[in-house]
């Protein structure tokens, strides 16, 4: 199910910096969140093991059942929504996967993924949106008049782009450095094909060309490269942002759906 990923020099140069410990693993198949089966596997490579459980309390009455397992004594890892990478910090070392979808896309955006998983290991950003919000997120979801499944995403929208806002100063220092500009190259050119999207995204939303939520969605990578965001997606591109985290997002949807 998994084979160790070989890394370029300027994708191992961020490991060096940022997660020095952190595996890196291909997987075999595709998954949203890895199966019983494959994590059992993955548990012989790593020294220990810390279940991260969160607070059954923090979840409302109606979300989606995939959010139960959140909730339960397993270690999970990877949600659906999560994309091509994910990681968790719930082995000791540190574990990235990479997902077979990856593959067709671009070496140096590859790499520039693989770079940003492991920068956010690093930091030590929540691994999964109820990290983020934890007991708040009965509060994001009273204030998000969607259904369930929306809310749920929005969610997710939301805790990326705080996850955005403490990775791109790392980005953007890439351009200072030899040894990893190709990677700031990749997200910088990830940036400037997403700017003519969120130009139009606000006309978009308003003529129902594109949901809230999947608007959302746009403006949390905007948020990551530092573009120009249309409102009310432009106040989650705020350092208040990143200073109240969680409680900001609930003020946040409160403004916006009152």
């Amino acid at each position: 199910m998994f084979e160790e990923r070989p890394l370029r020099g300027d994708v191992a140069a961020v490991r060096d910096i940022h997660a020095p410990d952190a595996l890196v693993y291909d997987t075999e198949r595709d998954f949203e969140v890895l199966p019983t089966s494959a994590l059992t596997e993955l548990m012989m490579v790593v020294d220990a093991v810390d279940p991260r459980g969160y607070d059954a309390a923090w979840l409302p009455d109606d979300h989606p059942a995939v959010l139960d397992s959140l909730v339960s004594d397993d270690v999970v890892v990877g949600a659906p929504g999560d994309g091509s990478i994910a990681w968790t910090t719930q082995t000791d070392p540190p574990i990235v996967l990479v997902k077979p979808r990856i593959e067709g896309s671009p070496d140096d955006f590859v790499a520039f993924l693989v770079a940003e998983a492991l920068v956010q290991v690093g930091l030590d950003l929540p691994e999964h949106f109820l990290g983020f919000f934890g007991d708040a997120y009965v509060d994001f979801a009273a204030a998000t008049p969607t259904d369930p499944t929306d809310t749920y995403q929005l969610a997710l929208a939301v805790s990326a782009a705080y996850a955005g806002l403490s990775t791109r100063e790392v980005f953007a220092g890439w351009a200072e450095t030899d040894d990893r500009a190709s990677l700031h190259d990749a997200w910088t050119d990830a940036g400037e094909r997403i700017q003519p999207r969120l130009d139009g995204l606000g006309h978009a939303v308003a003529s129902g060309d594109t949901s809230f939520t999947d608007a959302a969605e746009l403006a949390a990578a905007g948020v990551k490269h530092g573009l120009d965001l249309p409102a009310p997606f432009d106040a989650l591109d705020d350092p208040a942002y990143r200073e109240h985290g969680a409680r900001y997002a609930v003020s946040w949807a409160e403004r916006v759906f009152s």
